[in-house]
Protein backbone atom coordinates (compact mmCIF):
# COMPACT_ATOMS: atom_id res chain seq x y z
CA UNK A 1 0.00 0.00 0.00
CA UNK A 2 3.26 2.69 0.35
CA UNK A 3 4.05 5.02 -2.18
CA UNK A 4 7.55 5.61 -1.68
CA UNK A 5 8.04 9.21 -2.91
CA UNK A 6 4.57 10.16 -3.20
CA UNK A 7 2.67 13.02 -1.24
CA UNK A 8 -0.69 12.69 -0.12
CA UNK A 9 -2.01 16.24 1.24
CA UNK A 10 -4.76 16.42 3.86
CA UNK A 11 -6.68 19.85 3.57
CA UNK A 12 -8.50 20.63 6.78
CA UNK A 13 -11.82 22.66 6.54
CA UNK A 14 -12.79 22.01 10.39
CA UNK A 15 -16.11 20.00 10.58
CA UNK A 16 -16.86 17.40 14.06
CA UNK A 17 -13.96 15.72 13.02
CA UNK A 18 -12.07 18.51 14.83
CA UNK A 19 -14.26 19.04 17.24
CA UNK A 20 -14.37 19.20 21.41
CA UNK A 21 -16.60 18.61 23.93
CA UNK A 22 -16.36 19.87 27.32
CA UNK A 23 -17.25 16.30 28.70
CA UNK A 24 -16.22 13.55 26.99
CA UNK A 25 -18.89 11.15 25.33
CA UNK A 26 -20.65 13.92 24.50
CA UNK A 27 -21.77 13.32 21.00
CA UNK A 28 -24.45 16.45 20.70
CA UNK A 29 -23.24 19.35 22.76
CA UNK A 30 -19.77 19.76 20.65
CA UNK A 31 -18.00 22.71 19.12
CA UNK A 32 -16.72 21.92 15.73
CA UNK A 33 -13.62 23.11 14.13
CA UNK A 34 -11.20 23.27 17.59
CA UNK A 35 -8.06 20.95 16.62
CA UNK A 36 -5.87 21.27 13.95
CA UNK A 37 -5.59 18.90 10.98
CA UNK A 38 -2.08 18.00 11.81
CA UNK A 39 -3.31 17.60 15.36
CA UNK A 40 -5.83 15.25 13.79
CA UNK A 41 -3.49 13.08 11.88
CA UNK A 42 -1.05 13.05 14.83
CA UNK A 43 -3.64 11.37 17.06
CA UNK A 44 -4.57 8.04 14.17
CA UNK A 45 -2.39 5.25 14.95
CA UNK A 46 -0.54 4.30 12.01
CA UNK A 47 -1.73 6.96 9.45
CA UNK A 48 1.67 8.22 8.55
CA UNK A 49 3.10 4.49 8.24
CA UNK A 50 0.12 3.67 5.86
CA UNK A 51 0.80 6.55 3.48
CA UNK A 52 4.19 5.51 3.85
CA UNK A 53 5.85 8.67 5.88
CA UNK A 54 4.72 11.27 3.21
CA UNK A 55 1.46 13.34 4.59
CA UNK A 56 1.47 16.77 4.42
CA UNK A 57 -0.96 18.75 6.26
CA UNK A 58 -2.21 22.25 5.35
CA UNK A 59 -5.13 24.49 7.35
CA UNK A 60 -7.83 25.96 4.70
CA UNK A 61 -10.56 26.65 6.69
CA UNK A 62 -11.69 26.12 10.28
CA UNK A 63 -15.74 26.03 10.22
CA UNK A 64 -18.59 23.99 11.33
CA UNK A 65 -19.70 23.38 8.12
CA UNK A 66 -23.13 24.29 8.43
CA UNK A 67 -21.17 27.82 7.78
CA UNK A 68 -19.76 26.77 4.15
CA UNK A 69 -19.69 29.42 1.59
CA UNK A 70 -18.47 30.18 -2.05
CA UNK A 71 -15.11 32.22 -0.69
CA UNK A 72 -13.89 29.03 1.38
CA UNK A 73 -15.12 26.82 -1.48
CA UNK A 74 -12.54 28.98 -4.00
CA UNK A 75 -10.18 28.92 -1.78
CA UNK A 76 -10.32 24.65 -1.41
CA UNK A 77 -10.60 24.34 -5.20
CA UNK A 78 -7.36 26.49 -5.83
CA UNK A 79 -5.10 24.34 -3.07
CA UNK A 80 -6.86 21.14 -4.33
CA UNK A 81 -5.79 22.34 -8.07
CA UNK A 82 -2.36 23.56 -7.25
CA UNK A 83 -1.67 20.30 -4.85
CA UNK A 84 -2.63 18.05 -7.95
CA UNK A 85 -0.36 19.77 -10.29
CA UNK A 86 2.42 18.87 -8.14
CA UNK A 87 4.08 15.80 -9.93
CA UNK A 88 5.07 14.50 -6.33
CA UNK A 89 1.52 14.54 -4.78
CA UNK A 90 -0.89 11.17 -5.10
CA UNK A 91 -4.06 12.74 -3.89
CA UNK A 92 -5.73 15.24 -1.41
CA UNK A 93 -7.80 14.32 1.67
CA UNK A 94 -10.06 16.82 2.93
CA UNK A 95 -11.32 17.04 6.61
CA UNK A 96 -14.96 18.27 6.33
CA UNK A 97 -18.10 18.31 8.34
CA UNK A 98 -20.79 16.40 7.44
CA UNK A 99 -23.16 19.29 7.21
CA UNK A 100 -22.72 20.08 3.30
CA UNK A 101 -19.86 17.63 2.35
CA UNK A 102 -22.53 16.30 -0.38
CA UNK A 103 -22.05 19.77 -1.84
CA UNK A 104 -18.51 20.43 -1.15
CA UNK A 105 -18.18 17.23 -3.02
CA UNK A 106 -20.14 18.10 -6.14
CA UNK A 107 -18.78 21.56 -6.54
CA UNK A 108 -15.31 20.41 -6.72
CA UNK A 109 -16.18 17.43 -9.20
CA UNK A 110 -17.52 20.26 -11.24
CA UNK A 111 -13.99 22.40 -10.84
CA UNK A 112 -11.12 20.01 -10.67
CA UNK A 113 -9.43 17.94 -13.35
CA UNK A 114 -9.21 15.68 -11.13
CA UNK A 115 -6.81 12.69 -12.84
CA UNK A 116 -5.77 11.64 -8.98
CA UNK A 117 -8.22 11.18 -6.06
CA UNK A 118 -9.62 14.02 -4.04
CA UNK A 119 -11.22 12.58 -1.02
CA UNK A 120 -13.54 13.92 1.32
CA UNK A 121 -14.30 12.64 4.98
CA UNK A 122 -15.84 13.76 7.98
CA UNK A 123 -16.91 12.28 11.04
CA UNK A 124 -20.06 12.10 13.09
CA UNK A 125 -18.65 12.26 16.10
CA UNK A 126 -16.36 14.58 17.65
CA UNK A 127 -12.87 14.08 18.67
CA UNK A 128 -13.40 13.68 22.07
CA UNK A 129 -16.04 11.31 21.82
CA UNK A 130 -15.69 7.49 23.61
CA UNK A 131 -14.89 5.89 20.24
CA UNK A 132 -15.02 8.83 17.81
CA UNK A 133 -15.23 7.58 14.07
CA UNK A 134 -13.01 10.16 12.51
CA UNK A 135 -9.70 8.62 12.67
CA UNK A 136 -10.95 5.92 11.04
CA UNK A 137 -12.10 7.55 8.62
CA UNK A 138 -9.33 9.09 7.98
CA UNK A 139 -7.25 5.81 8.04
CA UNK A 140 -9.97 4.65 4.94
CA UNK A 141 -9.78 8.17 3.06
CA UNK A 142 -6.12 7.87 3.04
CA UNK A 143 -6.25 4.00 1.80
CA UNK A 144 -8.52 5.37 -0.75
CA UNK A 145 -6.04 7.58 -2.23
CA UNK A 146 -3.86 4.77 -2.65
CA UNK A 147 -6.30 2.79 -4.09
CA UNK A 148 -5.43 1.66 -7.85
CA UNK A 149 -8.03 2.94 -9.76
CA UNK A 150 -8.75 5.80 -7.47
CA UNK A 151 -9.51 8.91 -9.07
CA UNK A 152 -12.13 12.06 -9.14
CA UNK A 153 -13.69 13.05 -6.29
CA UNK A 154 -14.71 10.81 -3.45
CA UNK A 155 -16.35 10.72 0.07
CA UNK A 156 -15.24 8.11 2.64
CA UNK A 157 -16.87 7.80 5.86
CA UNK A 158 -18.03 4.42 7.74
CA UNK A 159 -16.41 1.65 5.71
CA UNK A 160 -18.20 3.23 2.36
CA UNK A 161 -16.72 4.90 -0.75
CA UNK A 162 -19.02 7.12 -2.24
CA UNK A 163 -19.07 9.24 -5.76
CA UNK A 164 -19.35 13.28 -5.56
CA UNK A 165 -22.92 13.01 -7.85
CA UNK A 166 -25.23 10.77 -5.74
CA UNK A 167 -23.29 10.96 -1.87
CA UNK A 168 -25.95 12.58 0.51
CA UNK A 169 -25.83 12.82 4.15
CA UNK A 170 -29.18 10.74 5.14
CA UNK A 171 -29.06 10.80 9.17
CA UNK A 172 -28.68 13.46 11.88
CA UNK A 173 -26.83 11.32 14.23
CA UNK A 174 -25.84 7.55 12.94
CA UNK A 175 -21.95 6.88 12.33
CA UNK A 176 -23.47 5.69 8.91
CA UNK A 177 -24.80 8.79 8.09
CA UNK A 178 -24.27 8.90 3.94
CA UNK A 179 -25.53 7.13 1.10
CA UNK A 180 -26.17 7.18 -2.52
CA UNK A 181 -29.19 5.87 -2.79
CA UNK A 182 -29.83 3.28 -5.36
CA UNK A 183 -27.07 4.44 -7.28
CA UNK A 184 -25.35 2.39 -4.12
CA UNK A 185 -21.85 2.95 -2.96
CA UNK A 186 -18.71 2.82 -5.17
CA UNK A 187 -16.82 0.74 -2.81
CA UNK A 188 -16.05 -0.78 0.38
CA UNK A 189 -12.68 -0.23 2.94
CA UNK A 190 -11.57 -3.20 4.40
CA UNK A 191 -8.69 -3.26 6.65
CA UNK A 192 -7.37 -0.12 4.02
CA UNK A 193 -7.87 -2.61 1.13
CA UNK A 194 -10.54 -0.66 -1.54
CA UNK A 195 -13.17 -3.31 -2.82
CA UNK A 196 -14.52 -1.27 -5.73
CA UNK A 197 -17.76 -1.69 -7.07
CA UNK A 198 -17.09 -1.46 -10.58
CA UNK A 199 -14.07 -1.15 -12.59
CA UNK A 200 -14.25 2.70 -13.46
CA UNK A 201 -15.64 4.15 -10.39
CA UNK A 202 -15.51 8.09 -11.16
CA UNK A 203 -16.72 9.90 -15.04
CA UNK A 204 -14.23 13.04 -15.46
CA UNK A 205 -15.78 16.08 -16.06
CA UNK A 206 -14.80 17.86 -19.45
CA UNK A 207 -15.22 21.75 -18.55
CA UNK A 208 -13.09 21.63 -15.10
CA UNK A 209 -10.87 24.27 -16.68
CA UNK A 210 -13.68 26.30 -17.52
CA UNK A 211 -15.73 26.15 -14.32
CA UNK A 212 -11.99 26.61 -12.51
CA UNK A 213 -11.41 29.97 -14.27
CA UNK A 214 -14.76 30.94 -13.86
CA UNK A 215 -14.73 31.37 -9.93
CA UNK A 216 -11.27 32.43 -9.95
CA UNK A 217 -12.51 35.55 -12.45
CA UNK A 218 -15.80 35.48 -10.39
CA UNK A 219 -16.71 39.20 -7.91
CA UNK A 220 -19.72 37.80 -6.98
CA UNK A 221 -21.21 34.54 -6.92
CA UNK A 222 -24.88 34.05 -8.32
CA UNK A 223 -27.85 34.08 -6.13
CA UNK A 224 -29.37 31.11 -6.26
CA UNK A 225 -32.22 29.27 -4.06
CA UNK A 226 -33.83 26.16 -3.29
CA UNK A 227 -37.72 26.18 -2.55
CA UNK A 228 -39.77 23.42 -1.95
CA UNK A 229 -43.09 21.73 -3.20
CA UNK A 230 -45.20 20.88 -0.49
CA UNK A 231 -48.83 20.39 0.37
CA UNK A 232 -50.72 23.86 -0.01
CA UNK A 233 -47.46 25.56 -1.28
CA UNK A 234 -47.35 29.24 -2.59
CA UNK A 235 -46.09 31.45 -4.84
CA UNK A 236 -45.58 34.27 -2.68
CA UNK A 237 -41.65 33.48 -1.59
CA UNK A 238 -41.03 32.57 -5.38
CA UNK A 239 -42.62 36.08 -6.41
CA UNK A 240 -40.72 38.18 -3.41
CA UNK A 241 -37.49 36.58 -4.73
CA UNK A 242 -37.86 37.17 -8.18
CA UNK A 243 -38.38 41.13 -6.94
CA UNK A 244 -35.32 41.19 -4.98
CA UNK A 245 -33.01 39.86 -7.64
CA UNK A 246 -32.68 36.29 -7.43
CA UNK A 247 -30.36 35.04 -11.04
CA UNK A 248 -32.15 30.90 -10.02
CA UNK A 249 -34.60 28.91 -8.22
CA UNK A 250 -34.08 25.11 -7.67
CA UNK A 251 -37.46 23.46 -6.65
CA UNK A 252 -37.42 20.48 -4.30
CA UNK A 253 -40.34 18.84 -6.36
CA UNK A 254 -42.59 16.34 -4.78
CA UNK A 255 -42.72 12.55 -6.22
CA UNK A 256 -41.43 12.64 -10.23
CA UNK A 257 -40.76 16.62 -10.34
CA UNK A 258 -44.72 17.35 -9.38
CA UNK A 259 -45.23 20.99 -7.77
CA UNK A 260 -48.51 22.55 -6.46
CA UNK A 261 -50.16 24.94 -9.32
CA UNK A 262 -49.63 27.84 -7.53
CA UNK A 263 -46.18 27.54 -6.93
CA UNK A 264 -45.96 26.49 -10.16
CA UNK A 265 -47.47 29.10 -11.79
CA UNK A 266 -44.88 31.17 -10.11
CA UNK A 267 -42.06 29.35 -11.12
CA UNK A 268 -43.16 29.60 -14.81
CA UNK A 269 -43.32 33.53 -14.27
CA UNK A 270 -40.02 33.42 -12.68
CA UNK A 271 -38.58 31.62 -15.67
CA UNK A 272 -40.63 33.91 -18.07
CA UNK A 273 -38.66 36.56 -16.40
CA UNK A 274 -35.25 35.58 -16.82
CA UNK A 275 -34.70 33.67 -14.13
CA UNK A 276 -33.15 29.92 -14.29
CA UNK A 277 -35.14 27.69 -13.01
CA UNK A 278 -34.91 23.40 -12.32
CA UNK A 279 -36.54 21.19 -11.00
CA UNK A 280 -35.40 18.56 -8.81
CA UNK A 281 -36.69 15.99 -6.44
CA UNK A 282 -37.32 15.99 -2.56
CA UNK A 283 -37.40 12.03 -2.71
CA UNK A 284 -34.28 10.70 -1.00
CA UNK A 285 -33.86 8.05 -4.15
CA UNK A 286 -34.28 7.95 -7.51
CA UNK A 287 -34.28 11.13 -10.03
CA UNK A 288 -37.10 12.99 -12.00
CA UNK A 289 -37.70 11.54 -15.23
CA UNK A 290 -38.40 14.20 -17.63
CA UNK A 291 -41.62 14.44 -20.21
CA UNK A 292 -42.75 15.66 -23.54
CA UNK A 293 -43.73 19.18 -23.02
CA UNK A 294 -42.71 20.05 -19.40
CA UNK A 295 -42.14 23.75 -19.18
CA UNK A 296 -39.90 23.88 -16.24
CA UNK A 297 -36.64 21.65 -16.99
CA UNK A 298 -35.15 18.80 -14.60
CA UNK A 299 -31.93 18.66 -12.75
CA UNK A 300 -30.72 15.87 -14.56
CA UNK A 301 -30.64 13.38 -11.36
CA UNK A 302 -28.64 15.76 -9.22
CA UNK A 303 -30.41 16.64 -5.56
CA UNK A 304 -31.48 20.07 -4.80
CA UNK A 305 -28.32 21.21 -3.11
CA UNK A 306 -25.98 20.19 -6.10
CA UNK A 307 -28.39 20.99 -8.62
CA UNK A 308 -28.28 24.24 -6.81
CA UNK A 309 -24.27 23.94 -7.30
CA UNK A 310 -24.34 23.17 -10.97
CA UNK A 311 -27.18 26.04 -11.63
CA UNK A 312 -24.65 28.70 -10.05
CA UNK A 313 -21.67 27.63 -11.86
CA UNK A 314 -23.88 27.05 -15.06
CA UNK A 315 -24.49 31.11 -14.74
CA UNK A 316 -20.87 32.39 -13.73
CA UNK A 317 -20.14 30.34 -17.34
CA UNK A 318 -22.89 32.60 -18.86
CA UNK A 319 -21.63 35.64 -17.26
Amino acid sequence: MQVSGQKIVVLGTGGTIAGTSAQAGDNIGYTAAQVGVEQLLTAVPGLQALAGGALVAEQVAQIDSKDMDGEVWRTLALRCAHHLNDSEVRGVVITHGTDTLEETAWFLHEVLDAAKPVVLTCAMRPATALTPDGPQNLLDAVATVLAPGATGVLAVAAGEVHGARHVQKVHPYRVNAFSSGDAGPLGWVEESVVRWACDSPVVPVNNADDAMNNIVSAATWPWVEIVMNHAGASGRAVDALVREGVQGLVVACTGNGTIHHDLEAALVRAQNAGVRVVRSTRCAEGQVLPKPGDVLPASQGLSPVKARVALMLDLLRMH
